[in-house]
C-alpha cells in the first residue's frame, strides 16, 4: 500500500483517472451521429473543459486539470462557457491548484460552491461468493433501457430522460475499458454500477440504487465487484468519487477505500459581483 501514501504524484494519478474516464465518455457521446448532445471538449494549457448543449448538469460542464500554470487561462475559459450560455464550474484539487489560482477565481466572480471526495484503493480479489438474495453480474448489450431506467429512477432524473441515458451509455459498451454491472435482489433489478479502466487505473465512475432497495448493501456489493475486476485486469489503483460524508462515502470506506483528497468546486456567480 506504500504506493498509495499521500504524495503529489498520487494526487495527479487520481485526477488523471477522472480526466481519462470523463474525456473518453464525452468523446464517445460526441461521436454519436450528428453529435445530438452538442458535446465539446476544449483544452487551455493543462485544463480540460467539458461542455454539453443538452445536458446542463455540472458533471458534463466542468473544468478539470487545473494547476498553478492555469492562472493565465482563467478568463479565456470563462469566455468559452459564456459564449455557450453556461456558467463555468472549476474543479480545484489540493496540491494542484495553488493559492494564487484560487484568489484569481475569486477576483473573477467565482465562489467555492461544493466539496467532493475522491477515494482510492489498491485492487484486490473478492475472497468468496456471498450467499443471500443479492447477485451482481455484468450488464448485457441489450439491457441499456433497463440500465437507464435504474439510473434515472435511482438518481431522481425524469422518466423522459431514460432514452437519452440509454443511448449515451450504450455507445460505451464495446468501447475499450468500459464495463457495466447490474445488481439484483431475488432476481429483481435494483442497482447499477459502471467501471472504466485505462493506463493501469480503474475508475468506479457511477452507481445508483432504486429507492425501494436502498439500505440492503447493493452499493457495497457493486464496489467489491468492480474492485475485484480492476484487480483481474491488472490495475494498480481504483478511484471513485462521491459527496463528502455522504452514504456513498461511508460505503466506500467500508469497502476498504480511503480518502485521496477532497476537491473544491468553484462556480461562477450569477449576475454582477459585489
Amino acid at each position: 500500500m506504500d504506493a498509495l501514501l499521500p504524495s503529489i504524484a498520487l494526487v495527479r494519478e487520481i485526477e488523471d483517472s477522472e480526466i481519462d474516464y470523463m474525456t473518453d465518455r464525452m468523446l464517445a457521446i460526441r461521436g454519436r451521429p450528428g453529435n445530438p448532445e452538442g458535446v465539446e471538449i476544449a483544452r487551455f494549457g493543462e485544463a480540460v473543459c467539458y461542455y454539453s448543449r443538452t445536458m446542463p448538469w455540472p458533471a458534463f460542464n466542468t473544468v478539470k486539470g487545473l494547476t498553478g500554470s492555469s492562472i493565465g487561462h482563467i478568463e479565456a475559459i470563462i469566455s468559452f462557457y459564456k459564449e455557450r450560455g453556461r456558467l463555468v464550474q472549476f474543479e480545484a484539487v489540493p496540491g494542484m491548484a495553488d493559492q494564487a489560482l484560487m484568489a484569481r477565481l475569486s477576483e473573477l466572480g467565482c465562489y467555492p460552491s461544493a466539496h467532493h471526495a475522491s477515494l482510492i484503493v489498491e485492487p484486490r480479489p473478492i475472497s468468496e461468493a456471498k450467499p443471500g438474495p443479492i447477485s451482481v453480474r455484468e450488464l448485457g448489450e441489450d439491457e441499456f433501457e433497463l440500465y437507464a431506467t435504474v439510473h434515472c429512477r435511482g438518481t431522481g432524473l425524469p422518466e423522459d430522460g431514460i432514452p437519452h441515458v440509454a443511448a449515451n451509455n450504450r455507445i460505451l459498451y464495446r468501447r475499450p475499458g468500459w464495463k457495466f454491472y447490474l445488481a439484483c435482489v431475488e432476481g429483481h433489478p435494483a442497482a447499477v454500477g459502471v467501471l472504466f479502466m485505462q493506463s493501469g487505473r480503474a475508475s468506479l465512475t457511477f452507481a445508483a440504487t432504486l429507492p425501494d432497495y436502498r439500505g440492503l448493501g447493493l452499493h457495497g456489493r457493486l464496489l467489491e465487484r468492480r474492485i475485484h475486476d480492476a484487480y483481474v485486469h491488472g490495475c494498480r489503483i481504483a478511484v471513485s468519487q462521491c459527496s463528502y460524508l455522504s452514504r456513498s462515502h461511508r460505503n466506500m470506506e467500508r469497502a476498504g477505500m480511503r480518502l485521496g483528497y477532497v476537491r473544491t468546486s468553484w462556480t461562477e456567480r450569477r449576475g454582477p459581483v459585489g
